[in-house]
């Protein structure tokens, strides 16, 4: 009976109290702030509320990042298989037109003891006898005619051996005209000093080893012919149109010059 009446009379107390005895709080504050708002002060879900905002941010850049750098790679990737396809094409442009040149039959070649007659004949034709001087390369061009079907040549030199070699030019023909070039060897270091006497045909010259035009195909390389003890002859038939260019080789002569005796001609 007395816990009872402790207890209804502890009740009756706490009953009594008002929002005002308790100095922290003011009713004002009560009204703005319910109960159930009150209870709701967990910090670490206010705190989480902002960080998931940011992580939110970073999130949508980390992907519009991500897809700018899709976008860009298949571009890079565009832009590499394009060059690796204009590279392509270039080879494939180049092996085609390598692919249109027939291959060059060898030429035909003579030679003959008849050498003082045509060093007599040549003598009175105009432009027949010509010096070439040490270390120069004389180059005789000679374009294909449709009259011909071939073109032939002879030649001997006074005293001494000369390089002898013959290519073809696939361009064009633009004029009919037998033209001569005179050049000097590039290749100073590697000039020698004529061996005086006959040379085997295996000693191939030195300043006309690179030909650098692409149109140009070989048909004799150069040789060091035995054109001053007998006529040096021979003759190609035209593979197409073109030019042929008979090289005269005295690069490799330190000091001495060549008399050279020479004729080209076509032949059906």
């Amino acid at each position: 009976m007395e816990r009872l009446e402790a207890t209804s009379e502890l009740q009756s107390r706490l009953s009594s109290l008002s929002f005002s005895s308790f100095p922290g709080i003011t009713s004002k504050q009560s009204d703005s702030r319910p109960l159930d708002r009150l209870q709701n002060t967990d910090l670490s879900q206010s705190c989480a509320q902002p960080r998931d905002r940011a992580d939110m941010e970073q999130t949508k850049g980390d992907s519009e990042q991500h897809t700018e750098g899709n976008a860009a790679a298949p571009a890079e990737l565009a832009l590499g298989e394009g060059g690796e396809e204009s590279n392509r094409s270039g080879s494939q442009r180049s092996a085609e037109m390598k692919a249109q040149m027939p291959p060059l039959k060898p030429p035909t070649t003579w030679t003959s003891a008849a050498l003082k007659e045509l060093k007599a004949k040549l003598r009175s034709e105009d432009d027949s006898m010509v010096t070439v001087y040490r270390g120069d390369i004389m180059t005789v061009h000679v374009p294909t005619v449709p009259e011909a079907k071939k073109v032939c040549w002879e030649f001997a030199t006074d005293g001494y051996d000369i390089g002898f070699g013959i290519y073809f030019d696939w361009t064009p023909v633009t004029s009919r005209s037998i033209t001569v070039h005179i050049s000097e060897s590039s290749d100073d270091e590697d000039e020698e000093e004529e061996l005086e006497g006959p040379v085997g045909n295996g000693d191939v010259e030195k300043g006309s080893k690179s030909q650098t035009n692409s149109n140009l195909a070989e048909i004799l390389p150069v040789y060091r012919q035995d054109s001053h003890t007998t006529v040096q002859g021979g003759s190609h038939d035209f593979p197409g149109e073109g030019t042929y260019l008979l090289k005269f080789d005295n690069s490799y002569s330190l000091w001495r010059n060549k008399t050279l005796y020479y004729r080209v001609y076509y032949s059906a």
